[in-house]
């Protein structure tokens, strides 16, 4: 990949909504030669999508977890991201090696509710979970 689409890959991680001419500013590009690199790395899923910060804390969520899954079955199908999928505080999913099948990153307002999400987490998914409660995040989503 080229120095420039890197830069550009950069300024979009830290401003999603940069204009192109802005980008052009920023890297020495015209507008509409910005524009066409844009395009190009979405054509080719560098960009998969544009997304916003969003404050969980001011969302009333202000409590992070990450959830490691482990089947009981372990003959049973590898199905548990589509089993999750469902439950909305489940922010990512990800399949792990080690111990854990996968491990999932949630988003709950107490720790009661992380106590119910977790009940809602085995039952469905018949899984054994542990977890790891998030004290304080130093950054998240950084850049490339």
């Amino acid at each position: 990949m080229e120095d420039t689409d890197q830069r550009i890959l950069s300024l979009l991680a830290e401003d999603g909504r940069m204009s192109y001419t802005d980008l052009g500013r920023a890297t020495g590009l015209s507008t509409s030669a910005v524009h066409q690199r844009v395009k190009r790395l979405e054509t080719r899923g560098v960009i998969k999508g544009y997304g916003a910060t969003v404050d969980y804390d001011a969302l009333g969520k202000p409590l992070t977890a990450f959830i490691s899954v482990t089947p009981i079955d372990p003959a049973a199908p590898d199905d548990y991201p589509e089993r999750l999928r469902p439950i909305p505080e489940i922010e990512s999913c990800w399949s792990v090696a080690g111990t854990e099948s996968y491990i999932v990153k949630i988003r709950v307002a107490t720790p009661a509710d992380l106590e119910n999400l977790l009940a809602r987490v085995r039952a469905e998914a018949n899984v054994a979970t542990r977890t790891t409660i998030v004290l304080s995040t130093a950054y998240e989503n950084r850049s490339v």
